[in-house]
């Protein structure tokens, strides 16, 4: 599973070959949360509301970018690191 990005703890994953919608899985400590790609919204787990807040920050500035990581890990290609929260 490729790691994208990884800020303030929070490590950015994405399956290859994994099911719609396109999706996310972001990891902080014990917590786990699928977060669909284009609407942002929670598709399955939760994470602390602070750790929850900066990963949906993170998600609308590089909301493009997480689109084409999805093309390609859908494909089973290499994926590119994208930039943490500042």
């Amino acid at each position: 599973m490729p790691t994208l990005s990884i800020f303030y703890g929070i490590v950015i994953q994405m399956f290859w070959f994994d099911h719609a919608p396109p999706h996310f899985h972001a990891r902080y400590a014990e917590y786990e949360v699928l977060i669909d790609i284009r609407t942002m919204a929670v598709l399955e787990g939760s994470l602390p509301k602070r750790a929850q807040a900066m990963v949906l920050e993170w998600t609308r500035e590089h909301q493009a970018e997480l689109m084409e990581a999805w093309q390609a890990a859908s494909t089973g290609q290499s994926t590119v690191k994208i930039a943490p929260l500042p």
